[in-house]
């Protein structure tokens, strides 16, 4: 059995008090409000939270006049057609939203709420996105929601936010609220922060837990001064295998896992332990409310507030080949898709088969028109021959390949790899996927066209291996352990660093946040050495991060050796 703990939590120091339910929670709601008074509750929800679960139990306050935000936007057609410009009518890419929610609300129909607002008395409640644009709160509530659970809904059938599209691809679903959804709501949220009095996790049905705006941002702050990990998730594929069932606690009798993110604050969750209930939130609250004190003052002066670094397992073990494909160069993506930079990577490998392998850059020899028509073939054909174009490389455990932007690359089967990369994951351009169908029976998009515009054809046999293989260098040992650069490549802006410790080892973190996963050995304890936070405990395989804003600390082995890889940005430190 092993220690991989799946459900990490952060203990908050103050006050431990959850209310649970829609009960007690109306209950407490009403002791806020006194009888009789002109009262402004603001209920602002996340895209995703379920309406018809909510706001029932909002309308037991009895409130003089209710507001639903949704009423407000403008239909569903002249939203979408709106977001084009960012949705596009691909598949999967889109561009990045840089506006705000007020796009999308009919200006008449807002006007008409404030005014009703104005003249109402008693107690009235504006409830939805954006509730709190129509009119300032003497009460703000705010309904949080998980992304990873927003996914889920997406897959058993909800739509996006006021939006009918129910049976609409989940590719679609998920790129509408990547790529727009989520990136109003978030510039909503962080305008929302200090003036939220409760907030609500809805990410069980009919299980609402509570807690203080101050308890919110309070666990918030408490986070960035201690090492935390966030809660990591687990999916299926199509190539998917059987590594991370044993080492990571999960269901024996699942065909596969193929996917884990376990280190990516888009995606992932932190859990708040309050006394003995745990809150569920998005870890991009703690990236938008703590930026500076969790990325260091230079990552956030480049990345805002954006966390760079994505750690994520993909799971190969008696699986299959992932797709081949390459990422875009960063010109590319910034021209195509709006995004600021793109998703270099590496492999490090956790374990491998003795078959293992890992495509990686293009054969000597290879002409780029020859290899391109041959993929365009395999559409039809069914049939692409990888290695007459690409090099297969043996791989073993604790090997590093490097993967900057424009390296065409994938795992080959019996792998089962960390992938250390920049956090842009979105945008992979599939090249083959070896005629398969995806999980949904349909065939899985191939980005052929974009992928031919930034293939970088230099990368050939010898470069590769010469810069991309194991680029390993000692850059200290001692008797208490020795660190190593392991990558990335000098075209990648993360650095990491492979610690082997025998007894301790310690170091700065000048001002910059470190992601790291224990990559050998049971269990290692993450101390301070001035005793600025508890000591923290992890075990193997699990990813872990290191604030900013926690200067210095020391990793001790609970026992025997052990080996921790530490991925940082390249320049963001103070010292360098």
């Amino acid at each position: 059995m092993s220690n991989y703990d799946r459900f990490p939590h952060i203990t908050y120091r103050g006050e431990s008090r959850v209310t649970r339910g829609y009960d007690s929670i109306i209950s407490e709601l009403k002791n806020e409000i006194q009888p009789e008074a002109r009262v402004v509750v603001i209920a602002e929800t996340y895209p995703g939270v379920r309406d018809e679960e909510i706001l029932p139990q909002l309308k037991k306050l009895e409130p003089s006049l209710v507001i639903e935000t949704k009423d407000l936007y403008l239909p569903d057609a002249a939203m979408t057609e709106k977001m084009m410009p960012w949705l596009t009518d691909d598949r999967v890419f889109g561009h990045l939203y840089s506006g705000t929610v007020e796009t999308f609300l009919d200006p008449e129909k807002v006007q008409s709420a404030k005014e009703k607002v104005q003249q109402a008395d008693g107690l009235i409640l504006i409830y939805g996105m954006g509730a709190s644009l129509v009119a300032a709160g003497d009460l703000c509530l705010y309904f949080d929601l998980a992304r990873w659970e927003i996914q889920l809904r997406y897959r058993s059938g909800m739509g996006n936010y006021n939006c009918s599209n129910t049976d609409d691809d989940i590719l679609r679903k998920f790129k509408r609220g990547y790529f727009v959804e989520w990136r109003m709501a978030d510039k909503l949220k962080i305008n929302l922060f200090e003036d939220i009095d409760y907030l609500i996790d809805t990410n069980a049905a009919d299980d609402p837990k509570m807690i203080t705006g101050q308890q919110f941002r309070g666990a918030l702050k408490q986070a960035v001064t201690q090492p935390f990990r966030l809660v990591p998730y687990f999916d299926p594929g199509v190539w998917g295998g059987q590594w991370m069932k044993e080492h990571c606690n999960l269901d024996p009798a699942a065909k596969n896992y193929a996917w884990s993110f376990d280190g990516v604050p888009e995606e992932n969750s932190l859990l708040l332990r309050f006394g003995d209930t745990d809150v569920e939130i998005p870890a991009m609250d703690l990236t938008l409310y703590c930026p500076k004190e969790l990325l260091g003052v230079r990552n956030y002066a480049r990345f805002g507030a954006e966390f760079p670094i994505r750690f994520d397992f993909l799971d190969t073990m008696e699986g299959q080949n992932l797709s081949l494909q390459v990422h875009p160069l960063t010109e590319y993506i910034h021209r195509t898709f709006g995004m600021a930079y793109t998703q270099d990577e590496s492999y490090y490998l956790l374990d491998a088969g003795e078959d293992a392998c890992v495509y990686l850059g293009v054969k000597t020899g290879t002409k780029p028109e020859e290899m391109l028509g041959a993929l365009n073939e395999a559409q039809e054909t069914g049939v692409f021959d990888a290695e007459r174009y690409v090099n297969k490389l043996p791989a073993k455990k604790h090997d590093h390949f490097l993967i900057p932007a424009g390296t065409i690359h994938c795992s080959g089967a019996n792998a089962m790899v960390l992938e250390i990369s920049a956090t842009p994951y979105i945008f992979t351009f599939k090249l083959w996927d070896w005629g398969r169908l995806g999980l949904d029976g349909k065939p899985r998009p191939i980005n052929i066209e974009h992928g031919s515009h930034v293939i970088q054809w230099d990368r050939t046999t010898d470069w590769v291996t010469k810069n991309l293989v194991n680029p390993t260098e000692t850059l200290y040992t001692s008797d208490a352990y020795d660190m190593e650069h392991t990558g990335l490549h000098e075209l990648e802006f993360i650095e990491t660093q492979r610690y082997t410790i025998r007894e301790y080892a310690e170091f700065d973190l000048f001002g910059s946040v470190s992601m790291c996963n224990l990559v050998e050995g049971s269990a290692a304890r993450i101390e301070s050495p001035d005793g600025a936070f508890e000591p923290y405990t992890v075990h193997y395989a699990e990813t872990f991060i290191l604030p900013a804003e926690l200067k210095r600390v020391r990793i001790v082995p609970v026992e025997g050796t052990v080996k921790v890889l530490r991925a940082y940005v390249r320049g963001s430190l103070c010292c360098e």
